[in-house]
């Protein structure tokens, strides 16, 4: 995996303050990325579901759970592929967010990275991903994804938590992202 930049690696430690702590019985490992193409646009899968969560329409990253034994990098390659269809250069790390889904007594691990789009095909949702969450693509500007975030979090308790994970990894992405830019753009020196 190439470098991590001068920025140190995000690490947050989040609570759920929308539903009761009753227990928590197992902990979910997740690989998740937020992906940019050439152009500058953020992709997203959008999920709209009416589940024990409510009835929510959110953005999210893109990834899901690591396979037992799977490495993390190999994880969000396959997680990409099937909800965005998208091939990626992986470019960083970006870090850890853990977080609690009290309602299902999990807490999840989310490794972050930030990923270039190399080229796009055939999406591979799985069944719930297709007809429980109705998983779409979502193609946003960073300022629309950063209002996006703010106005969902305040409309549902699935959405705020979302929010407030996804939120300050966004940032520290675009702080990433501009930090490559002005390394890109500085001469080389002999």
């Amino acid at each position: 995996m190439p470098s991590q930049s001068s920025l140190p690696p995000l690490e947050l430690h989040l609570q759920d303050d929308q539903w009761p702590l009753e227990y928590i019985d197992h902990d979910r490992q997740i690989a998740r990325a937020v992906v940019v193409d050439e152009d500058g646009f953020f992709y997203f899968v959008r999920a709209s579901r009416d589940d024990d969560f409510g009835v929510a329409t959110y953005i999210e990253t893109s990834g899901g759970g690591v396979e037992p034994g799977e490495d993390l990098e190999v994880a969000i390659r396959r997680e990409l592929q099937e909800e965005l269809g998208v091939e990626v250069s992986v470019l960083c790390e970006i870090g850890t967010v853990s977080d609690f889904y009290n309602l299902i007594h999990r807490h999840n691990i989310n490794h972050y990275f930030l990923c270039q789009v190399r080229s796009f095909g055939a999406r591979h949702l799985t069944a719930d991903e297709a007809d429980l969450y109705h998983l779409t693509t979502a193609k946003l500007r960073y300022e629309d994804a950063v209002a996006e975030y703010q106005r969902y979090m305040a409309d549902t308790p699935i959405g705020l938590l979302i929010g407030r994970r996804e939120l300050p990894v966004l940032q520290q992405a675009k702080e990433l992202l501009d930090a490559l830019e002005q390394d890109r753009s500085k001469p080389e020196q002999i």
